[in-house]
């Protein structure tokens, strides 16, 4: 698969920072830089909470045409995706709402996403983060 045809992956939280960090520390870790990764946290204004506006603008920055996954951290981020998937024409086609811990998904969906695999494996990829065991 061509690099400039890679799922791109957006990380929705509340806080910005929290967002941003982790899509940096995914990057880092994956060690490559240009992976389509970003953060959409937080409301337009700063502060705490998600914006739907930041969400969209995110996935259309990060669609290459090859989809987007999106990872969330709780309730009403999960709520606000689902919401835009369902409205049909907010998000890029294909775009797809992630099962997976934020953190330790974003990793595995970036070394996914950065090999070239397609939405499918991206997403499995970061679900499969809920199987790693701490002890």
């Amino acid at each position: 698969m061509a690099q400039d045809k890679r799922v791109g992956i957006v990380l929705v939280s509340h806080s910005k920072e929290v967002a941003d960090s982790v899509a940096a520390l995914a990057l880092g870790l994956a060690g490559v830089p240009e992976a389509p990764v970003t953060g959409a946290g937080g409301l337009p204004g700063g502060g705490l909470g998600t914006s739907a506006e930041l969400i969209t603008e995110a996935a259309h920055r990060m669609d290459s045409g090859a989809g987007v996954a999106l990872l969330v951290d709780l309730g009403s981020a999960v709520l606000t995706v689902k919401s835009l998937l369902a409205e049909g024409d907010e998000l890029p086609e294909p775009a797809r709402l992630v099962d997976a811990p934020l953190v330790e998904g974003a990793v595995a969906a970036v070394v996914t996403a950065a090999g070239g695999a397609d939405l499918e494996t991206v997403a499995a990829a970061a679900e499969e983060a809920y199987a790693y065991r701490k002890l």
